[in-house]
């Protein structure tokens, strides 16, 4: 376990920082609804995860983030597609874990703000924007709980 724990801190090294001075910039993005969404806490706890639907790993966790979101009202959840062929293989991938949460199509310059070096990479923000947790690979329901605290 120590060592996980050793592996995993090294690899999120590279991500924007969980400390009371890293607010990401707001990107407004379009979700799988042809809606507008901002990545942006706006008031609330937020979860911004992001996945790529080849992914095997994003495969596994993300049905975790989406009983967290069916368990938690309180926190804001904004999944966000990287690295995808087209929308299709997005909805695919959505449909198949029948996910109710905000879907957002990413690019690059969201990709490159959010240092995201790999898959499933994700921030809590506090309701003020702030990082105040991040993590990088797969995750439970209980550790998402935990590191939105």
């Amino acid at each position: 376990m120590l060592i996980f724990n050793a592996v995993s801190m090294l690899r999120e090294t590279d991500m924007l920082s969980a400390s009371a001075d890293v607010t990401p910039a707001p990107q407004t993005l379009k979700t799988l609804k042809n809606n507008v969404i901002t990545l942006h806490a706006e008031g609330k706890k937020t979860i911004v995860y992001f996945f790529a639907p080849w992914c095997q790993v994003c495969n596994f966790s993300i049905d975790n983030l989406q009983s967290f979101y069916q368990e938690n009202p309180e926190i804001n959840v904004i999944a966000v597609a990287l690295d995808f062929v087209d929308e299709e293989e997005v909805m695919k991938f959505t449909n198949n874990h029948q996910l109710t949460f905000p879907v957002a199509l990413g690019n690059e310059q969201v990709k490159a703000d959010f240092k995201v070096l790999g898959y499933p990479s994700y921030y809590v923000l506090d309701g003020q924007n702030t990082v105040i947790a991040r993590s990088l690979g797969y995750t439970t329901e209980i550790g998402l709980y935990l590191r939105s605290l």
